[in-house]
């Protein structure tokens, strides 16, 4: 068979959920400036971002690596804490 042709033969994607604290989040603003960086990254499904904890909190595919949800993040001007 053709690649692409059959959708039995299709991988499924496997979906993490992780969780970034973020210290300097603490307005409507922040959250704003990082969901608008993280939806900009592909495989990203759902973003909740909480204030008075911090915590970003993502579910994506498990192609997007720590490192590049930290870059983005800081991509959007914030640190996530070690």
């Amino acid at each position: 068979y053709p690649l692409g042709v059959s959708d039995e033969g299709q991988m499924e994607v496997i979906m993490v959920e992780k969780q970034y604290k973020v210290p300097e989040i603490s307005c409507e603003h922040c959250v704003r400036a990082i969901t608008n960086e993280l939806t900009s990254v592909p495989g990203i499904e759902v973003i909740n971002i909480d204030i008075p904890t911090k915590l970003v909190t993502l579910r994506h595919s498990d192609d997007v690596s720590d490192e590049q949800i930290v870059a983005t993040i800081a991509e959007a001007g914030y640190e996530v804490a070690a």
